[in-house]
């Protein structure tokens, strides 16, 4: 059990940010603390401590249990029969009126509680909410648990919204906390960087499923500026309003109030509230809520907590929009950097790239094939180091200087090689990178000659046409950006006729926690079960199968396939 951080600022959380675990208890209207996934405290807020009468100091580090969890007659309560211990067990949100908690004087103090868990991304643990039962001061909370639900739901739109880049999960995770907890149904409307509305999501609960109407979802008509009719308005960043089936049964001012009576129709929804969804500088969409007839209406006193969930989803939004139009600017720069591969009589050539699957879409990873002008073909496969712009244009670089050398140098694979790596060195540093730089050259009825040297990088696999495969490892030596200045070796082999090449990066074979031999011997096996599948099935069987399930870097594959026969096609 490990004691209070003598560097926390009177024993409160940590001023880390706006996530579990920082000074934003203190901003609750509860008192409040936090555990982690062993129950020990991480963080009290000053309403506990004053409800307690317990400085942060002498509850900081402690199992919130035994510290606190106390019955009636002021006794220990026993683990098993804890409602809080078996909620967090569960993993679930629950409340209660019916515990004790210890005072700093020994005595206890009756609380009503709501406990629900919290993860942002890095740490997970539980919230713990609770209320004086007997407390009647003037401008008190009256309702207590509901004032809790509220808070917890707050806390849960933060930390569950925000650990998510998507956009399609921060909307399945923003219904799923609102229906049913607060309304029947949950419709979420948002405007597309063309300024189209598109109906995202329209929720209900069947079964005890969350179910979503696609007939209700698709694209919206155009949001007219002069529609004073609540959905109208949220999408153009007004406040939120009350609707309901007669809001929309009159005569309508716009496509998209016929689309909204249409949705009261088909929903049953007798009571909603429309606000807008806000982001730093836009209007992202809006947020319907609706409960049907056998649930209470929906109030203006509703009004400021959907502002709350509103501001929020906003947020959350805004910052997946960021991300995901970085992944795109990202990825189509990544794309325009990756060559056409050139059309070679009796070989057939095909490439594929697989961003990082938690980058920004654009890395290191590269191929290239292009034919000199003495007819010789020439292959690559590299990777920089990283996963980022720099990475990229690194690898870009790298790239425009190999394609120079083998174009004006007729040397072969390591004397290019070579000069690349000095070059690099005098304009981009200590960057690190790894290469397969091969020369593929007719061979007249022998075939096709292949010649290559290595640096640093994963060995090119043959698969020969009765599905034998073998690793290239020879013509082997240290990656790019090392400083070395040894001479760089070459090989050479004969393809076999139907012989299919395959140079790869290392995503395609190494995994956290396994060893590269066995992510080799996955590539290797699952290559000779698809020789006999055309090139094209076969890279893509081949990136399905060999690709590692945790796979955390980009993937680059050139692959080639000789004629069955010299001189065949």
């Amino acid at each position: 059990m490990q004691g209070p951080d003598p560097s926390t600022p009177g024993g409160h959380a940590p001023a880390d940010g706006p996530g579990p675990g920082s000074a934003w208890l203190d901003s609750l209207a509860a008192a409040a603390y936090l555990a982690d996934e062993r129950g020990c405290i991480t963080a009290v807020n000053a309403r506990a401590e004053q409800l307690l009468d317990r400085s942060a100091a002498d509850l900081l580090g402690h199992d919130a249990h035994e510290t606190l969890h106390r019955n009636a007659l002021g006794q220990p309560e026993p683990r098993s029969e804890c409602p809080i211990r078996q909620a967090v067990l569960a993993g679930r949100t629950a409340q209660g009126g019916e515990l004790w908690f210890e005072r700093g004087d020994g005595s206890v103090t009756p609380v009503a509680w709501l406990v629900t868990g919290y993860d942002d991304g890095s740490r997970r643990g539980t919230l713990a909410l609770f209320h004086p039962l007997d407390d009647t001061a003037p401008g008190s909370v009256q309702d207590p648990l509901s004032e809790l639900e509220r808070l917890a739901l707050f806390a849960e739109l933060t930390t569950r919204l925000t650990s998510t880049m998507d956009i399609d999960e921060v909307l399945d995770r923003l219904v799923r906390l609102l229906v049913p907890r607060l309304a029947d149904w949950a419709v979420v409307d948002l405007i597309t960087e063309t300024v189209e509305v598109w109906r995202r999501a329209v929720v209900h609960i069947e079964d005890g499923e969350l179910k979503n109407r696609d007939d209700l979802v698709g694209p919206m008509p155009a949001v007219p500026q002069e529609s004073q009719l609540p959905l109208s308005r949220a999408l153009r960043g007004a406040a939120s309003a009350l609707a309901g089936p007669d809001t929309y049964r009159g005569e309508p001012d716009s496509g998209i109030a016929v689309e909204q009576g249409r949705l009261f129709a088909a929903t049953g929804i007798q009571s909603a509230i429309i606000g807008p969804i806000r982001g730093l500088r836009d209007v992202l969409g809006a947020l319907t809520l609706g409960r049907s007839e056998r649930s209470h209406p929906f109030t203006t006193a509703d009004l400021p907590l959907l502002e709350e969930i509103t501001r929020r989803a906003g947020l959350a939004l805004d910052n997946a929009r960021l991300y995901e139009r970085q992944r795109k600017v990202s990825e189509t720069m990544q794309r325009h950097l990756l060559p056409q591969l050139p059309r070679v009589p009796e070989m057939q050539m095909t490439a594929r790239y697989v961003p990082a699957p938690d980058a920004s879409q654009v890395g290191g990873d590269w191929y290239d094939a292009f034919v000199l002008p003495d007819g010789a073909m020439v292959l690559v496969i590299g990777d920089v180091v990283g996963h980022d712009l720099d990475a990229a244009a690194d690898m870009a670089q790298l790239r425009s200087m190999l394609r120079a050398y083998a174009f004006s140098q007729q040397e072969p694979p390591s004397k290019i090689v070579e000069w690349l790596d000095q070059a690099a060195m005098q304009l981009s540093g200590s960057d690190m990178a790894t290469l397969v730089l091969a020369r593929l050259t007719d061979a007249g009825t022998l075939g096709w000659e292949l010649t290559w040297t290595n640096a640093g990088h994963p060995p090119p696999l043959l698969i020969t046409r009765q599905g034998v495969p073998r690793y290239l490892t020879e013509g082997h030596s240290i990656l790019l950006g090392t400083g070395s200045l040894e001479p760089r070796p070459n090989a050479s082999l004969l393809l076999p006729p139907g012989a299919t090449l395959v140079l790869y990066t290392d995503g395609l074979i190494e995994e956290p926690g396994a060893s590269l031999d066995d992510g080799l011997d996955r590539l290797s096996r699952h290559a000779a079960a698809l020789s006999h599948h055309p090139l094209n099935a076969f890279t893509d069987e081949l990136l399905a199968r060999a690709r590692p399930a945790a796979n955390e870097d980009d993937i680059a594959i050139l692959a080639l396939r000789t004629a069955a026969w010299p001189g065949g096609s």
